[in-house]
């Protein structure tokens, strides 16, 4: 850290991060392929109706999806985030529901959608209990209700938000990395970001936005992107 940097308050870092993240990780998305992920109907599988319809085939998916979060390890994106801790206050908010970026060394993470090591009552959203194994029909919670996983479903409400969105607007710098900025209400949070503060998208495809202002775009994977970050940051901020 420079002797600059040390002598004043750091500037808060808030970084959004989508599947795109975790790709080199060999953490497979549905972007971009018909609305299935690992070969299933995303609706049969990530929706209160498809659970309802077949719980055995939504808790057999998220056991598999477990179980290649396990296996996974974090690469050089989650890792080169974390080292940024060192000079900027760090605030990670993730679509994602693999634990790469604590495991790559991050300190500060929300979960918008869920974490994939947690499970819950399908009556309580709030209580939820570590899962490292599989959860099997008929495994119920302490209120006697089948557990499911702790993850946001499509037509299910974010509860995190809102809180998500007054990070974004206390942001001095804000970047989005690996996603397509098309699942909402997530999507929705650069909206939230201050005007005048530098702004930076990093996606090998950069998705379609219009009227932010103090945007920079690096077109690249997460990995590289982040180290291209990096280098500008030092540019912004010397």
């Amino acid at each position: 850290m420079t002797e600059n940097k040390m002598n004043k308050a750091k500037k808060k870092l808030v970084v959004l991060t989508g599947a795109g993240m975790s790709a080199e990780s060999g953490l497979k998305t549905f972007r971009d392929s018909d609305g299935l992920w690992e070969g299933y109907n995303v609706l049969e599988v990530a929706t209160p109706g498809g659970f309802a319809a077949n719980p055995q085939l939504v808790l057999d998916f998220y056991n598999m999806r477990r179980k290649d979060v396990a296996n996974a390890k974090p690469n050089m994106a989650h890792t080169g985030l974390a080292e940024l801790e060192t000079d900027y206050d760090v605030q990670i908010i993730t679509q994602n529901i693999d634990d790469l970026h604590e495991r790559g060394g991050s300190s500060n993470v929300l979960h918008l959608h869920g974490e994939i090591f947690k499970m819950r009552s399908v009556k309580n959203k709030t209580k939820t209990y570590e899962i490292r194994g599989d959860i099997k029909v008929g495994d119920l919670a302490e209120d006697g209700a089948q557990l499911r996983p702790f993850i946001v479903w499509f037509e299910e409400e974010v509860p995190l938000l809102e809180y998500a969105a007054g990070i974004v607007a206390a942001a001095d710098i804000f970047v989005v990395i690996g996603t397509s900025l098309q699942v909402y209400p997530a999507a929705g949070l650069v909206n939230y970001a201050q005007r005048q503060i530098p702004k930076f998208i990093i996606d090998k495809k950069i998705p379609a936005v219009l009227n932010i202002p103090n945007l920079q775009t690096i077109q690249s994977s997460a990995g590289l992107g982040v180290q291209l970050f990096i280098q500008k940051l030092k540019q912004i901020e010397p």
